[in-house]
């Protein structure tokens, strides 16, 4: 059964799950009926950063562009321009034991393509969440749903994967950005 975690929460990932190695990342949402008449596209993007935070090249900061690392641990499984249906809307798999020793943590991140342009921001966004998978079982370990905190945001930090020592963490973050992919890209150290 699935640990339901609050905002700002830690738990164990490996530690209490002995041997897990492969799991899906799974992110969804709704939108609103009412948002101005244009479609809603969000996109999740991940960066793979250093002990200080920071992406240290391009290739560990993974979207619909760049949809891996150089070594293939985390892979994003492709963009939902949409986000029609149930379930997750995009996915990460990543393999936990082939994650780079200079990666400290994985961060998940959800963005509104264009949300300027279309007016639009996570105070439309609704039933958004962050899920974790065991891939060997299916089994969904962790769960995060973010709420709807959110009014004038365009990306938010839903969580992140982290080391502790040997082991690997989760932090459900859940925190907005009003400048959507391009705070979110400054402040993890990208241009």
């Amino acid at each position: 059964m699935a640990i339901n975690l609050s905002k700002g929460q830690k738990i164990d990932l490996t530690k209490t799950n002995p041997g897990l190695s492969k799991i899906t990342v799974g992110l969804g949402w709704d939108t609103n009926k009412y948002d101005g008449g244009k479609d809603f596209d969000l996109d999740v993007s991940v960066f793979l950063t250093n002990a200080n935070g920071k992406v240290d090249k391009e290739t560990n900061f993974i979207f619909f562009n760049n949809k891996q690392n150089e070594n293939a641990s985390v892979v994003h499984t492709g963009d939902n321009r949409t986000g029609e249906g149930d379930g997750d809307d995009e996915q990460v798999q990543v393999d936990l034991l082939n994650v780079p020793a200079d990666v400290d943590k994985i961060a998940f991140t959800i963005t509104i393509y264009e949300a300027e342009a279309r007016s639009q921001n996570f105070g439309q966004v609704s039933r958004s969440y962050v899920r974790i998978v065991n891939d060997a079982n299916s089994e969904e370990l962790i769960r995060f749903d973010l709420g709807e905190d959110f009014s004038v945001e365009t990306g938010v930090v839903v969580g992140e994967l982290y080391r502790n020592g040997a082991e690997w963490k989760f932090n459900a973050i859940g925190s907005g950005y009003k400048d959507g992919l391009s705070g979110l890209t400054r402040d993890y150290g990208l241009q």
